[in-house]
């Protein structure tokens, strides 16, 4: 090997590592001056129907504002911002200002487009696993429990809930058990008193196609058995007088399991291995995890890091193939499944579905779930209050061509005839374009790349940075739901090139069509 080779070598590492290569600089904060041609995207799911970021922004990554977060910031200019710490970030007058007061920001000029600085990114700091979760998340729909039993999870409305599913004509998928199956929190066994035989009906379950998932969080009630034995072990946070701590958290007062005690790690798996070997369960919707339920909490070193725990609860999942979460950190190309923060029953929450989930593939949360068709509000389907069956329609039609698809509501309880055909015309587009959703998402464990993906990820430089009604499922089907109430008609911005609809029409792209929709519609278009 010739000195002038070693001599290189030893030049390019030394410029990699301190950024030069990259234009990368190290800072506590930084102020950018945003030009109008410009426009910056931050790592909060929740915030997704406000981004870009515009004058008057504020996130501040101590909370995760009920969904998943990534300490990162996009630019459409190929810039990216990084932090391994949460940092607070806003913009007034034009200008963005990042700071982080417990370590420093890594600011990388990584190209000149939004997906060469995603790309960046994704490689650097969140690279792809290269595993997939279970292909039944993306293949078929799944079905959840929550909105048509509530707190009243029993074996008999569980199997009748399935029956119907089959006998209504929708397709077998991944059967959601949710909160209150349970002894209690912490008590992860099946309650006697409302599953006679569990095993039995998770055989029948399985025989009907379904694969099942229980509903799971990291909580332990403080009057039960094993909180004693876990506050004696040391295995739960604990308060400032050295006590194991009660936290309040929906659902009332629990203490909550430290899981960075390695002991604590291996009960929780023990719970989980039990239940998968003793009732052929297939996997878990691992809930809560937010970082305020953490707060004020000690572990055996000091201060529990609100974040930290939460990521160490999203490391459980990576040991289950069939497994879901709503509240993440920094666990972006992990095989994990990501659902959006439960959505209200109303046109206005529908909107955000679309913003929401494109940002969730932005920052690295490729294998999303757009919540619960018609809203996972639970209040919003009691006794007395107004459904409105269209936004039922369009939900389901919103869900169809992204990378998962989530019933709880009974579409055939509570949709009449038309309504209830618009919905299955939507599952067997669903069906249709499985294959392809799938074969996205095996592309995605190698590449880093999101399932769906923005317009001006696509094409940047454009204008349509601002486009938050429409998607790219992969790089050539471009989806624009409807998403207004009583409409007949929608406009569809269509880049440069020939792009095909749903009906076999072909349009000249570089321009916004106004297509004709009906209650089945789910415009669409593939490009030629």
């Amino acid at each position: 090997m010739n000195q002038k080779y070693i001599i290189t070598q030893l030049l390019c590492f030394l410029f990699l590592v301190t950024g030069i290569a990259t234009g990368q600089q190290k800072k506590a904060t930084i102020e950018i001056p945003v030009q109008d041609n410009e426009a910056w995207w931050s790592g909060v799911v929740n915030h997704g129907e406000m981004l870009p970021i515009k004058n008057g922004y504020h996130a501040n990554l101590e909370s995760n504002y009920g969904n998943q977060v990534q300490p990162l910031l996009l630019s459409t200019e190929g810039d990216v911002i990084w932090s391994e710490d949460p940092f607070e970030v806003k913009m007034a007058n034009n200008v963005l200002t990042v700071s982080s007061p417990n370590s420093s920001l890594i600011h990388t000029d990584a190209g000149s487009t939004l997906r060469e600085g995603y790309l960046y990114a994704s490689k650097t700091y969140f690279p792809p696993a290269g595993e997939l979760p279970d292909e039944l998340m993306f293949s078929a729909p799944q079905y959840n429990t929550w909105i048509e039993l509530m707190y009243d999870q029993n074996q008999q409305d569980i199997l009748e809930y399935a029956r119907n599913i089959i006998s209504n004509g929708f397709p077998p998928g991944v059967l959601m058990i949710d909160d209150n199956w349970q002894e209690d929190y912490g008590k992860w066994d099946f309650h006697p008193g409302r599953f006679s035989d569990p095993k039995a009906m998770v055989d029948s379950l399985h025989a009907m196609g379904f694969k099942v998932m229980l509903w799971m969080a990291p909580m332990v009630s403080p009057d039960s058995d094993v909180f004693r034995l876990l506050s004696e072990k040391d295995m739960l946070l604990k308060d400032a007088e050295g006590n194991a701590a009660v936290i309040r958290w929906w659902n009332g007062a629990s203490g909550i399991l430290d899981l960075s005690n390695p002991d604590t790690e291996e009960w929780f798996k023990e719970q989980l291995d039990y239940l998968q070997e003793t009732y052929n369960v297939d996997g878990f919707k691992f809930d809560a995890g937010d970082f305020h339920h953490y707060d004020n909490t000690y572990t055996s070193d000091g201060p529990a890091s609100r974040q930290r725990q939460s990521e160490l609860y999203g490391r459980i999942g990576l040991d289950y193939s069939l497994n879901e979460y709503r509240a993440m950190w920094k666990m972006g190309g992990q095989p994990l499944v990501n659902r959006l923060r439960d959505k209200a029953h109303s046109w206005e929450d529908l909107h955000k579905l679309i913003p929401d989930i494109l940002l969730q593939g932005l920052i690295g949360y490729n294998f999303t779930c757009p919540d619960m068709i018609g809203g996972g509000e639970f209040t919003s389907f009691l006794p007395g209050a107004e459904i409105d069956q269209e936004l039922i329609v369009r939900s389901a039609q919103s869900h169809a061509l992204m990378p998962m698809m989530q019933f709880s509501v009974a579409p055939w309880r509570i949709l009449d005839n038309e309504h209830l055909e618009a919905v299955e015309k939507a599952v067997e587009l669903r069906k249709k374009y499985a294959p392809v959703i799938l074969q996205l998402a095996r592309e995605s464990v190698k590449s880093g790349e999101p399932i769906v993906r923005s317009m001006e990820y696509m094409f940047p430089h454009q204008g349509f940075e601002n486009i938050n009604d429409q998607f790219f499922l992969g790089d050539t089907i471009l989806v624009a739901p409807v998403l207004e109430k009583g409409i007949d008609t929608r406009k569809v911005v269509l880049p440069a090139g020939r792009w095909k609809d749903s009906n076999g029409k072909v349009h000249e792209g570089d321009q916004v069509v106004e297509v004709r929709v009906t209650l089945e519609s789910v415009p669409h278009f593939e490009l030629q």
